[in-house]
């Protein structure tokens, strides 16, 4: 029966992967499936703020009303899987896929005000509310285009009048260069269109004429169609994408992560033999339930969400090098093989759900908190691990327990164990960690207040989404001079770093510490245009944030933190005590600090990714440190005639494999992507890489002894050069 298990398990994850590279039937390939992102596939996104004094339930109803106005604008632009959401309380967010015309796209979404018709004395005569649609026909008299209109009842009835009171000389003008016998069609503030009425129009319908184009045309009828905002609205954040820039980036991310995930498959034969091939197995599948679950929750794959892929692939492998460090044990002990896969399984699950749950914890609050971006980011990390779970204990397990029944690979030298009942990799000494506790306290608190220190004087590299600010990057075709670029934004009042990027330096990228709106953006374009001659495909990303934006990340990466801590501790209260929910928690605040330090010794560029990344290590911390403490708890337990110190000394020992492993693995999955995988993959994956080291440290060098010490100043009577009681 196993073995027929087994079979139909390796069948259904060849038959995946075979479906999720090449497709079947109807049923098309993953690639196809999967929905890239803005910065993947390129388009446009902007954020756009309302500037109302409403709250609660009000607010609500207000931004329920914006975003059904701007859905109907965005869906008459004719572009693939527009998306418009409300983030946060008072913000909408609107995406793009594969805008090209990032200006007519700004332009579009951001007419604010009120769609107005006024007679030519000004008085306001019906709003958008009343128009029922708008549409283009050809114009058979005068040539070209016409827009079309057609009126709700009210609408119909205003209009008529309207036309009646022009049409019979009842308005005088107070317009320049308008007729007496024009309607002006307003939105934000500005006459679109002035056509002369020639009829008393009573049927609803109506014909703007006047030699439209027909580009020019459709875009009338679509800012008339999309209606009437009930409230202004502030550009706050806004991102433009070349598609040339997502596919190279891909391309190179799917490189990295595919080196990362061979380096993870090698490393695990080399360091657990049979076990690491059966835990390959385990992560095939686990790959392909991430990824089809991702395709059929319609989630769309960014950048950052394959950077969270491949570190939840990394962390993926913890699950069962926990439960591999448990069998090991378990034949050292003397056990048969068989019975110490059962057993290893066995005392192995709580390690494994406890330290999984916490960082689940952790990517929850996260996917509450984040933006779109880091949402896909947390939502990858939480089907990671979810499915991490069921691919260790199900898969891991089946292959595991049939191995162990076989001639060929049932024996202890391919699961890692010598014929004298040792392990193949373990440190031959133990190391004593209680008795230098001081020592490790004190190099990190030198480490952290020295970057803290060197941060605060020097000030820290904050990105202009903290700050606020804009930033551009333009392809020139050529290389080209700073102090030419640094001319054309001067004339503009514009104070901006300069930098050269790309190959032979023929990129430019200009940052500013000011929040140019699109108005702005587009005349400091149109000069670089005339006096480059380059076009708007040169433009390769355009990042704008208000300041607005930066103060709400730095609250949410506070809240996160705290929230996020708060629930850990809370758990682990429940699953172990309060002492070892104390000790967990100093040490995720020492990781959060030592990722800070690292940030401000090293004047690193810390930006939306940071908090991300931050979240994630407060997650990786915990596990790491949950993994020592369970280890404590069940020693507590068995070893009640040895001393603390002593007891955790062991337990840390018995531990310290398990550890390196999971941060060497991990590290196998992160770091080609840091070399490989572009700009912004980096600004994920290096907070990351120093999240991973000091998480690993901390659980070993400052948790557990933090934990001891904890123990002395609440039973010193107890602790202190006595034996353990249970």
């Amino acid at each position: 029966m196993k073995k027929i298990i087994a079979i139909l398990l390796a069948l259904i994850i060849a038959f995946g992967w075979y479906v999720s590279i090449f497709g079947v039937g109807k049923i098309k390939p993953i690639s196809e499936d999967m929905k890239l992102g803005l910065d993947l596939k390129g388009g446009v996104y902007v954020v756009m703020e309302a500037q109302t004094d409403k709250k609660g339930e009000e607010l609500q109803k207000l931004m329920n009303q914006t975003q059904a106005v701007i859905e109907k604008r965005v869906n008459s632009m004719g572009l693939s899987e527009p998306t418009v959401t409300i983030e946060g309380k008072n913000r909408i967010r609107v995406e793009l896929p594969g805008a090209e015309d990032a200006d007519a796209a700004i332009k579009a979404i951001g007419r604010t005000a009120q769609l107005q018709f006024a007679l030519a004395d000004n008085t306001v005569v019906l709003d958008g509310s009343m128009v029922k649609d708008a549409g283009t026909s050809l114009d058979k008299e005068k040539g070209g285009y016409a827009v079309t209109l057609k009126f709700n009842s009210e609408g119909t009835k205003a209009f008529e009048e309207a036309t009646r009171k022009a049409l019979n000389g009842e308005v005088v003008s107070k317009v320049d260069g308008v007729d007496d016998k024009a309607i002006m069609i307003i939105l934000d503030g500005q006459i679109i269109s002035a056509p002369v009425v020639n009829d008393i129009i009573s049927n609803g319908e109506a014909s703007i004429t006047g030699g439209y184009t027909q580009e020019k045309a459709r875009e009338d009828a679509a800012l008339i169609r999309g209606g009437s905002l009930p409230v202004e609205l502030e550009e706050v954040t806004t991102s433009v994408q070349a598609a040339s820039i997502g596919i190279g980036a891909l391309q190179m991310s799917i490189i990295a992560g595919l080196i990362g995930i061979a380096l993870i498959f090698i490393f695990m034969i080399l360091m657990y033999r049979v076990m690491g091939i059966a835990a390959d197995i385990a992560l095939l599948l686990y790959v392909l339930i991430v990824l089809w679950v991702m395709a059929a929750m319609g989630s769309v794959l960014t950048l950052p969400g394959i950077a969270g892929i491949i570190l939840a692939i990394g962390m993926a492998v913890d699950a069962n090098v926990i439960i591999f460090s448990r069998i090991k044990e378990e034949m050292v002990n003397g056990k048969s093989l068989r019975v110490s896969v059962d057993s290893g399984f066995k005392r192995a699950m709580a390690t494994v759900i406890d330290s999984q749950i916490t960082t689940l914890i952790a990517s929850i609050v996260l996917y509450q908190l984040g933006t779109s971006s880091v949402k896909g980011f947390a939502m990858t990390l939480m089907l990671g691990i979810v499915a991490s779970i069921i691919t260790a204990v199900v898969v891991t397990r089946v292959y595991l327990n049939l191995m162990a029944e076989s001639k060929l690979f049932g024996k202890k030298i391919l699961f890692g164990i010598k014929e004298n009942n040792e392990a193949t990799f373990k440190f031959k000494k133990e190391f004593s960690f209680i008795k230098y506790r001081k020592i490790f306290f004190s190099i990190s608190i030198i480490v952290v207040v020295v970057g803290l220190l060197v941060g605060g004087i020097r000030g820290f590299n904050l990105g202009i989404d903290f700050t606020g600010g804009t930033m551009l990057q333009l392809d020139m075709g050529k290389n080209v001079k700073t102090a030419e670029v640094q001319n054309i934004l001067k004339s503009h009042d514009i104070k901006a770093e300069i930098v050269h990027a790309g190959k032979s330096n023929e990129q430019i990228i200009i940052r500013t510490i000011q929040a140019l709106d699109n108005e702005k953006r587009q005349e400091v374009l149109s000069d670089m245009y005339k006096t480059f001659d380059i076009n708007e495909k040169s433009v390769l990303t355009i990042d704008q944030f208000g300041p607005s934006i930066g103060d709400l990340l730095k609250k949410n990466a506070v809240k996160s933190v705290i929230i996020a801590s708060i629930g850990m501790l809370i758990y682990i209260i429940i699953r172990f005590e309060w002492k070892f929910g104390l000790a967990s928690i100093a040490g995720v605040l020492h990781d959060v600090l030592v990722l800070i330090a690292f940030y401000g010794l090293f004047h690193v560029p810390v930006n939306n990714p940071f908090i991300a990344a931050l979240l994630t290590v407060v997650g990786y911390s915990i596990n790491d440190t949950i993994v020592v403490f369970d280890r404590i708890r069940e020693n507590l337990g068995l070893m009640k005639k040895s001393q603390l110190d002593k007891l955790i000394d062991r337990s840390i020992n018995q531990t310290i494999v398990r550890s390196l492993m999971t941060s060497l693995t991990t590290a196998l999955a992160i770091i080609p992507l840091f070399i490989l995988g572009g700009d912004v993959i980096r600004q994920f994956t290096l907070p990351l890489i120093v999240g991973v080291a000091a998480g690993c440290a901390s659980s070993i060098f400052i948790c557990s002894p933090l934990y001891y010490v904890m123990c002395q100043l609440t039973s010193r009577s107890k602790y202190k050069g006595k034996k353990v009681r249970a």
